[in-house]
């Protein structure tokens, strides 16, 4: 359903819809916007850190308020930017490659969205409340449990509820892919970035439940007196830096799986020959997600774990850069000898492969104990996670979201004011970011305020700001070509790019039940096949006939705003135990929702195969 329509059946209806839908392509412009308001705001206290840190001495925020735009900054951008943006593309995507109609829950589809963006409003309602959290986005104990006031509860409500949507997010694409992929769609045909999906889910499966747990304990330790954390009472801090990064390194594999599987398929599109290694890009995808549990400590190196386990962590993290290097040879081995065409999309997976390369080779160095015994709580770190995070993972978003943005809306992307984008945030980033690993060699310390003159730091930091607001202007050109593509944008077809997967083989944006008649898919790159036999779309495995479609529902948003309103009881019930009705009448909306949803059947909908019929001439 085009916006045009939406127009004309009146806003309110409009808006029913999304509250209400369980459609993955309108899920997925859910997390787009949302995701995207949020990367707005993580890039503004990003601005804010950065005019603090223009020059020596400077007083442009409190001591207090860094802390707290520090932390919200990383928050923002890992949990509430990246992985709803990264869902997005999941959610547009991958069930068109596999020749799905839906995800396999698309009411638990609907419930992951609205618990992550409850979970992230809740976390930023600190700002308006007496105070953000303030103890960084690692949020290590024991600061974190003694931190006063009630931002650092905000931060733990706030993530619990998010990071079960997210939780719920990745155990549907894992059954949508294992149980939902058409006739002939094997493992081994699955396009890449279906691939990293699989994978990235699997990560969430495991990663997330000690995020979890850590954050349960410390809401004990905050709000009902426990003392996990607490070593005076017979706990242990250190325990949270473990439960954090057994969570948090597979997390950074969450983030970046997906940028590879797009990075894949793009590069594959625009040289127009199939991915160079397929098999090995699938092995090393796989590989990359099982060491990326068995390196976390490497966080840790500093805290005195002992050389025995140091080493191991060491060995173990450098044995991740085998996997990667695999993947960065088999793209360059794609781009040679192929017929490349330049645009938007490619031009970000271009420059990718370099930055990316940057981030991994600082990676190895800091993987050496030793050596990150002087790198470790330096801006050289900081330079390393976002040449990977943004050299990655943004780089990734934009562009994937530049090709895929005609099959999300049937409108490509102004190039010109897409190619403004790419190289101000592109030139921008490099700048913020290179002369960073300078100043952490020269000794300038991660999460400080400020730094004093006559350190050999002013040049740098000022280099650094300038390119933060390079950064920014790009983000916004992308904003403004976002609205005129979709004031003045052109119609386009199904397949603008010539491309080689299912998705490309139906009308953009696609109908509500992606498939007519499920495709038969015959090899890798199956549309490709189709179209090197001179055939025009892809060959049905079934006869056309009725579909069955899942109903929208209301319930995963009522259930979404009950956990909201409980998680404001338990923060305040430690000043009014009054506060406990407040939790008493939150658990109880979504436990009445979840009743509801027991005992009322959802039947689904069946669109008749005549009605299909009339639309065949489209």
């Amino acid at each position: 359903m085009s916006t045009a329509t939406a127009q004309k059946r009146g806003f309110g209806a409009a808006i029913w819809d999304y509250l209400t839908t369980v459609d993955h392509k309108k899920i997925a412009h859910l997390y787009l916007v949302s995701g995207g308001l949020f990367f707005l705001i993580g890039g503004l206290e990003a601005l804010l850190i950065r005019i603090q840190l223009i020059k020596p001495s400077n007083d442009f925020v409190s001591a207090g308020f860094y802390n707290e735009l520090l932390t919200m900054h990383g928050t923002t951008m890992i949990f509430l930017a990246a992985m709803p943006l990264i869902f997005a593309l999941l959610n547009a995507v991958v069930p068109l490659q596999i020749g799905a109609r839906d995800v396999a829950f698309p009411f638990l589809n609907s419930l992951g969205f609205w618990l992550f963006l409850f979970g992230g409003i809740i976390l930023n309602c600190g700002w308006f409340l007496g105070g953000a959290p303030d103890a960084g986005w690692t949020a290590y104990a024991p600061l974190s449990a003694v931190s006063p006031g009630h931002g650092v509860d905000f931060y733990v409500l706030g993530l619990q509820i998010s990071g079960a949507g997210t939780l719920i997010g990745g155990i549907n694409f894992l059954v949508t892919i294992i149980n939902m992929r058409a006739p002939g769609m094997t493992y081994m045909r699955m396009p890449l970035f279906t691939w990293t999906a699989f994978v990235t889910s699997s990560l969430i499966l495991f990663a997330f439940p000690a995020l979890t747990v850590g954050l349960f304990l410390l809401m004990f330790d905050r709000l009902f007196g426990s003392g996990f954390f607490n070593a005076s009472m017979g706990g242990n801090s250190v325990i949270w830096e473990h439960l954090f990064w057994i969570f948090g390194h597979p997390e950074v594999y969450i983030l970046i799986l997906p940028a590879f599987g797009v990075f894949s398929d793009v590069l594959s599109t625009f040289s127009k020959k199939r991915l160079f290694g397929y098999t090995a890009m699938v092995f090393a995808t796989t590989l990359i997600g099982f060491l990326g549990f068995m390196v976390w400590a490497h966080h840790m190196f500093t805290t005195g774990l002992g050389p025995a386990a140091n080493s191991i962590f060491a060995i173990a993290t450098m044995a991740i850069a085998v996997p990667t290097g695999i993947k960065i040879f088999n793209w360059l081995f794609t781009l040679w000898g192929g017929s490349i065409t330049i645009n938007s999309a490619m031009l970000w997976a271009l420059a990718f492969i370099p930055t990316f390369t940057i981030g991994g080779t600082t990676g190895v160095m800091l993987a050496a104990a030793a050596a990150d015994y002087q790198y470790h709580d330096t801006y050289f770190v900081v330079a390393h996670f976002h040449y990977v995070i943004v050299g990655g993972v943004v780089f990734g978003l934009f562009c994937g979201i530049h090709y895929w943005w005609p099959k999300m809306f049937g409108k490509i992307l102004n190039e010109t004011l897409g190619k403004i984008t790419f190289w101000t945030f592109f030139l921008g980033f490099h700048l913020t970011f290179f002369i960073q690993h300078f100043l952490g060699l020269m000794g300038m310390p991660r999460r400080y305020w400020t730094y004093l003159p006559n350190q050999e730091l002013d040049t740098g930091n000022l280099i650094s700001t300038i390119g933060a607001f390079l950064m920014a202007i790009g983000t916004i050109v992308f904003i403004i070509n976002v609205i005129y593509t979709s004031v003045k944008g052109h119609k386009v077809s199904g397949d603008p790019w010539d491309g080689r997967t299912l998705e490309w083989s139906i009308p953009s944006p696609p109908p509500h039940y992606n498939f007519k008649q499920t495709p038969l898919v015959r090899g890798l790159d199956p549309l490709w096949i189709e179209k090197m036999e001179g055939r025009k779309g892809i060959t049905p495995a079934e006869p056309l006939d009725d579909i069955h479609m899942p109903n929208p529902s209301i319930l995963p948003f009522i259930m979404s705003l009950g956990l909201f309103i409980a998680g404001f009881g338990f923060i305040y019930q430690v000043d009014n135990l009054a506060f406990l009705w407040v939790v008493i009448l939150g658990m109880g909306i979504t436990l009445g929702a979840m009743f509801v949803r027991s005992i009322k059947d959802d039947l689904g909908h069946h669109i008749h195969k005549e009605d299909l019929e009339e639309g065949a001439d489209q």
